[in-house]
């Protein structure tokens, strides 16, 4: 799921209609497990966010009726916390290899900032599991039992997304404030990569402060 760089932010449409018609031209020579990667992702090419690519996948499998014949694999390195594996499981992930998460743990452990008895297969273990219980609580407020009710379900509202995008990409989820579009979306992933793969010496060891933890100064 990722396109050069020089297709600019107006690449992202284009690129989402040729996934989605390699997938349906996959699942018709045979293939019945499809794997959605951004492992790619280099200077040259930008990667498209997962949840959009998956469910853009996700919603044409469904209309050509092809949706039931194969499973969709999400290898990604944005996914790092339950809620991240809850969207993406909700819009039809059937299993999720979140790499960049177990490389940054597995980095950390080399740099000996867990506990010396904890080995590096438990570490990425537990943090199996703690997403496991994290997504169980999830599906258990929402009264739902197990992963296969859950996958694809999209019991969502969706905030800030314009009805446009959502109509085209998350058919079926709730969006009553409206919101950005697809530019804007294209926009935010071309910064992000700019970061990345820039020469920003703040960024050159450390990444940004910001997100949603972050302490007062530059967070939310």
């Amino acid at each position: 799921i990722t396109y050069p760089l020089v297709w600019g932010r107006e690449g992202v449409e284009a690129k989402l209609a040729s996934l989605c018609a390699e997938a349906v031209d996959a699942i018709k020579s045979g293939k019945n497990i499809l794997i959605i990667s951004d492992r790619s992702v280099s200077p040259l090419q930008v990667a498209i966010p997962a949840l959009l690519a998956l469910s853009a996948i996700h919603q044409h499998l469904v209309r050509e009726g092809l949706r039931t014949t194969a499973g969709l694999v999400v290898e990604t390195g944005t996914a790092r916390e339950v809620h991240h594996f809850a969207c993406l499981a909700g819009y039809g992930a059937e299993a999720i290899n979140p790499y960049l998460a177990f490389d940054t743990l597995l980095d950390m452990h080399r740099r000996r900032e867990f506990p010396p008895e904890v080995d590096a297969d438990e570490l990425v273990k537990r943090y199996i599991k703690s997403l496991g219980k994290g997504i169980l609580k999830v599906m258990s407020k929402m009264g739902i039992s197990t992963y296969q009710s859950y996958c694809g379900a999209q019991i969502f509202d969706a905030i800030g997304l314009s009805s446009e995008l959502v109509d085209k990409y998350f058919f079926g989820t709730a969006t009553t404030i409206e919101g950005i579009g697809l530019n804007a979306i294209a926009q935010e992933t071309f910064n992000r990569h700019k970061a990345a793969f820039g020469r920003d010496p703040l960024l050159a060891n450390t990444l940004d402060i910001g997100g949603e933890y972050a302490y007062r100064m530059r967070g939310e």
